[in-house]
């Protein structure tokens, strides 16, 4: 699924500079070759036979301790000339989207941002095909609102009041306390997980008054500033 979900972006939105035409640059049809005949990237630390090195349960609790921000990542529903037009997110025709809490600025010149998500992950196909992204930054408020985005199999924004990004038209949910409006710019892999990187199009705070809600040791919380 996650090869699949790289395949999309490539049909996805403006193709980059020496490809207007359809024709790749020599350089770049070397780098192109060059990449094909890499193998694969080693997604399994140990092999089948050996002990892993880290409990997977410990590695849970003790990553735990960090407490995050916690988005729901949107896309739009796919138009008819994308493929597989039919289907987004969970195999539900309409918009995608997931609650995630690993969301990171990452560059100011030019403006990234980066989100990861599992290869596994049913709504991160319908994000590679629309090749853009909205990150909500959910409020204390809105414990309800990431349980249900949190659940794979279901029409998430069923009841959900929201409207289109002014960029790229994603769910921009309402009630939030900062929305980043954002076109995929790159996507790596990392381990069970994809690291995408999104060039920030238009962003601005919602309900800034609002306290962000905040993920700690497997529960849901509210930020408490220090005095």
């Amino acid at each position: 699924m996650a090869a699949a979900a790289v395949r999309y972006l490539r049909t996805a939105g403006s193709p980059p500079s020496g490809r207007a035409t359809g024709r790749a640059l020599p350089h770049q049809e070397r780098e192109e070759k060059r990449a094909d005949t890499l193998p694969p990237p080693d997604l399994r630390a140990v092999r089948a036979d050996e002990r892993a090195p880290v409990d997977p349960a410990v590695f849970r609790r003790v990553l735990g301790g960090f407490a995050s921000g916690v988005t729901v990542v949107t896309a739009p529903a796919p138009t008819p000339s994308q493929k597989g037009a039919s289907e987004a997110g969970d195999g539900v025709p309409g918009p995608a989207g997931f609650a995630c809490q690993s969301f990171a600025s990452l560059s100011l010149e030019p403006p990234l941002v980066s989100f990861m998500v599992a290869r596994t992950s049913k709504s991160w196909p319908g994000i590679a095909r629309a090749g853009v992204f909205c990150v909500n930054v959910l409020s204390a408020a809105q414990g309800e609102l990431c349980r249900a985005f949190s659940v794979s199999g279901a029409d998430k924004f069923a009841g959900v009041s929201y409207s289109p990004a002014p960029v790229t038209g994603s769910p921009l949910l309402e009630g939030v306390t900062a929305w980043i409006d954002c076109e995929i710019h790159a996507v790596h892999t990392g381990g069970d997980h994809l690291i995408v990187v999104g060039r920030v199009r238009a962003l601005d705070e919602g309900r800034g008054d609002e306290a962000p809600l905040v993920f700690h040791q497997g529960r849901l919380g509210t930020f408490t500033p220090a005095e």
